[in-house]
């Protein structure tokens, strides 16, 4: 945003400091000065970043930012409205305000006799400095009034208006305007519009209609001053895709208190540029009770702590009035603060606020630098972050690649798991109509991650850590933490399912996989529950083929809650190193083809008992000599004694015993 150095020092008398010096102190005490361009006719420009502003509607405006200056440099601020212009005769026209929590003030005074003309040179000369088009005379000035106190306005040729009353009315169903850039829109109700009695002639805050714009054959004006309700006008603005100066400045919150102050200083200025013009009756003004702000009650020595400098009550309370803040000390050392309306956004509601004021102004750089004098405590340990972090450590440790998808997903996604969108949270305001609902699982991000990446990539592995989000009958949704890890390939996927198995060994020592019925997104076949401590932490499968659009994907999906609860409350056991040598042995046991591997494990395991070291799956065989539809899976078994070394008949004697228990559960072993 453009601000005219000559017109800032104009309304802040007594600066002395150049340009730049005076950014530099803005940049330091109020707003970011981004520059200073100095132009031919000898002003110079101060760039103010909008966004070190959008917090202060005031400073929208000449005034506002030189009322700061004033209080910088310990000038006089001059204010260029004169209310005492304005006079107290009934108004010539009605206004009325059908909403006042959309529109807290409307005013407007009526004018005939006008001359519509080129404005005077300086006035033009002024407008063009900070980014203003000059148009016309009357233009020019709602406009120098919105750049000096940062009240918006905009003039109506009275001679186009239909009837006698000016309504600030939601818009209709169905209703249209062609505005001043030519341009027709459709409106809908959520839309502001001020009418006249035939329909819209303009969209509040946001821009005229060109119907009733200001032309060369205008003789009689209304010019309308209005307070509109900040998000109501960033709304429409943003649904007809429409900023406007007026409307930056609408939506960051307007003081009601400027609509009359602006229509003061309109009127010095139209009897200026446009020499005959004439004011036709009063202003009509429809308000809203104002309510003031509460007092805030600041104790200066708190203040003081607060700052960590010593500063005098007197400069504090020279300081508050400067910026003119109304202050009264009320107890010894208790002042009594009232926030002008200008600062509408309520940036100042509590003596904290009050502070920053003070700090800003005597300079944060005045101010000692020293640590605070507290005693400095180690937070208590999240748990779950720290075994959240062990376990992405443990999974990077093993090639995987984590990701970050949004918790947000869509009815198509949803469907597309076989889900039912209906058991999903509906998002109230979602930032896209793709993300209207919470993901009751990460399946829907993670098959998005698969499908693009095998465009790209043969193999790969990746995992991501976050939360189902299930809806309950009252209350707030449950949120569980899950770990997704994903192996993904263009060959058979048996590769990724044993990987996956690795890794969940690798979290869960002696975890057990047993065999579940496919849910619609699992491969109907490849699907097994993950049991550990005799409980199921989650799923090992495999993404059903019609959602992968190449190759195949292994997923682990593991409940990382009930993981940690069950790592938590496990005991960690020691045995002494075994001192005498173990003697090992493999055995190959025939069985069907759809026999578990892992169950013929744990039942060569039980039978070996105590005397069992370890037991390693080495391969499963099938064809001749093997009769049709069996298969030989053979493991190697180590045992051993903890206080002699085995002898080879005691060795050969337990290997006896398990092949005799296997046969006698009618299993046939190849020996």
């Amino acid at each position: 945003m453009k601000f005219s150095f000559n017109w800032l020092t104009e309304l802040a008398e007594g600066v002395t400091l150049p340009p730049a010096e005076l950014g530099r102190l803005i940049t330091m005490r109020t707003a970011e000065c981004e520059g200073v361009e100095t132009l031919p006719d000898g002003d110079s420009v101060l760039e103010i970043d909008n966004k070190s502003i959008t917090h202060r509607p005031d400073l929208w405006g000449h005034h506002g930012l030189a009322r700061e200056i004033a209080a910088i440099v310990d000038g006089r601020l001059r204010d260029p409205v004169k209310p005492e212009l304005l006079p107290f005769d009934a108004p010539a026209i009605g206004v009325e305000i059908e909403d006042y929590a959309l529109a807290q003030r409307y005013s407007a005074l009526t004018f005939e006799n006008v001359t519509v003309a080129p404005s005077p040179e300086w006035l033009q000369r002024r407008l063009t400095a900070v980014g203003l088009n000059p148009i016309n005379n009357i233009v020019d000035v709602t406009n120098y009034v919105m750049a000096e106190i940062a009240q918006p306005m905009h003039a109506f040729d009275w001679d186009l208006l239909h009837g006698p009353l000016i309504l600030v009315r939601r818009a209709r169903e169905g209703e249209r305007i062609v505005a001043l850039n030519e341009e027709q829109y459709r409106l809908d109700p959520r839309d502001l519009v001020i009418a006249d009695g035939r329909g819209p002639i303009a969209i509040a805050g946001v821009i005229g209609g060109l119907d009733t714009g200001i032309g060369g054959n205008t003789r009689r004006l209304v010019l309308e001053s209005a307070n509109f309700q900040a998000s109501s006008i960033r709304m429409t603005s943003a649904r007809l895709k429409l900023r406007t100066d007026a409307s930056m400045r609408f939506e960051k919150a307007q003081d009601p208190h400027n609509t009359v102050r602006g229509l003061a200083r309109a009127l010095e200025l139209l009897e200026e540029v446009s020499p005959g013009i004439r004011l036709v009756g009063g202003v009509a003004d429809s308000c809203a009770a104002l309510t003031p702000p509460a007092p805030i009650l600041l104790p200066v020595d708190w203040l003081v702590r607060k700052l960590g400098r010593d500063v005098e009550m007197a400069e504090v309370v020279r300081i508050l009035e400067r910026l003119e803040f109304g202050v009264k000390e009320t107890a010894p050392r208790i002042l009594s603060v009232t926030v002008p309306t200008w600062r509408a956004t309520r940036d100042v509601s509590i003596k904290d606020d009050l502070v920053e004021e003070v700090g800003r102004m005597i300079g944060y750089d005045s101010i000692p630098i020293q640590a605070p004098a507290l005693p400095v405590l180690p937070p208590h340990p999240n748990e779950e972050r720290l075994y959240h972090r062990e376990v992405r450590t443990a999974l990077v440790e093993l090639g995987f690649t984590e990701v970050h998808n949004y918790s947000f997903v869509n009815e198509e996604q949803v469907r597309a798991l076989g889900l039912d969108p209906g058991d999903h949270l509906e998002v109230a305001n979602p930032i896209s109509q793709d993300q209207g609902l919470l993901r009751r699982s990460l399946l829907a991000g993670i098959r998005r991650n698969i499908n693009e990446n095998l465009k790209h990539f043969d193999s790969f592995r990746l995992f991501e850590i976050g939360c189902e989000i299930h809806k309950q009958p009252e209350g707030l949704p449950e949120e569980i933490p899950h770990l997704a890890a994903v192996a993904a390939s263009r060959d058979d996927g048996t590769a990724g399912l044993m990987e996956l198995k690795r890794v969940a060994e690798h979290l869960m020592p002696g975890c057990d996989l047993a065999p579940a019925e496919a849910r619609p997104y699992e491969h109907p076949v490849r699907v097994a529950d993950v049991l550990w401590r005799g409980k199921p932490t989650g799923r090992l499968f495999e993404l059903h083929p019609s959602l992968v659009e190449t190759g195949r994907a292994a997923v682990l999906d593991l409940n990382l809650a009930a993981v940690q609860s069950l790592s938590a409350s496990s005991q960690v056991s020691y045995r002494p190193i075994r001192r005498y040598p173990a003697s090992a042995f493999d055995l190959s046991v025939v069985t069907g083809l759809r026999a578990l591997v892992g169950e013929i494990g744990k039942k060569l395991a039980s039978y070996a008992a105590g005397d069992l070291v370890s037991i390693e799956f080495l391969r499963q065989y099938t064809g001749p000599p093997l009769a049709e539809g069996t298969k030989s899976v053979s493991f190697r078994l180590t045992v051993a004694s903890a206080d002699r070394t085995l002898s080879s008949e005691e060795a050969g004697a337990i290997r006896a015993r398990i092949i005799d228990a296997m046969r006698s559960e009618g299993y046939d072993l190849r020996v």
